[in-house]
């Protein structure tokens, strides 16, 4: 059954206009009044809607019952990620969110090659946010990720709390490195985790003292060297399947 993300209240026996991008969906599939599809709004869950009306431009539902399935991870994990460059993050905020990644913040570190900043940062955000949103129709998620605005490493690091509510780990290839798998064996399986990966070239030495200055623990996904992108989504893996 075809599933559309409804960010709107959505209330049982309900009649409701679908918004812009779904309804295209909708029109793309040919959908007919009297066929059913899934909306879901991040509240948690997802509800059976019934097509009543397709205009040009418009599509009506009914809304059907409520269904509490809860497909998120065990424990919230945010992606720290430093940019990679091109199409790389598109695809790396894609496949998190299949994953089941809870949140997402995008920085830029001095080794960054894609620099973001004001519209054009906000934009890419909203863009990452759509995609995010195609993935978890596709994947069967019921809750989009949060992306967060752009920072730089720095003015982020100084937002976190000085006590942390989680656990915050760094990927790492700085001698000697715990393991990525022995260190999440350690922690509870609910436990939130914030995992701070950087971009092509990875964090700089004096980047990495500043994130274990601020909590982080410097795990390893062994001696491969992996592509930004491929490394972040490892560790992803590793702590959420």
């Amino acid at each position: 059954m075809p599933r559309f993300y409804c960010p709107a209240p959505l209330q049982p026996d309900a009649l409701l206009s679908l918004p812009a991008q779904a309804a295209r969906h909708v029109q793309v599939l040919r959908l007919q009044p009297g066929q059913t599809l899934t909306l879901f709004n991040g509240a948690g869950g997802e509800f059976e809607a019934t097509v009543t009306q397709m205009g040009r431009s418009e599509v009506q539902v009914c809304i059907g019952a409520h269904q509490p399935l809860d497909r998120t991870a065990c424990r919230a994990v945010t992606l720290a990620v430093g940019m990679p460059a091109n199409e790389r993050m598109d695809w790396l905020v894609e496949k998190a969110t299949e994953l089941g990644s809870a949140a997402l913040q995008p920085l830029m570190t001095e080794r960054s090659v894609l620099r973001l900043s004001g519209e054009r940062a906000e934009k890419k955000v909203a863009h990452w946010h759509s995609v995010a949103v195609a993935a978890s129709e596709q994947c069967g998620g019921n809750r989009v990720p949060q992306l967060q605005p752009v920072s730089t490493l720095a003015a982020w690091l100084a937002s976190l709390p000085e006590a942390p509510t989680g656990t915050r780990l760094l990927l790492s290839l700085r001698p000697p490195g715990l393991a990525l798998r022995d260190a999440a064996a350690q922690l509870a399986p609910d436990a939130p985790i914030t995992l701070l990966s950087g971009p092509e070239g990875g964090l700089s030495p004096v980047e990495e003292e500043a994130a274990l200055a601020s909590g982080f623990i410097a795990v390893s996904l062994g001696q491969r060297t992996l592509r930004a992108e491929t490394a972040a989504l490892a560790a992803l893996a590793a702590l959420l399947l």
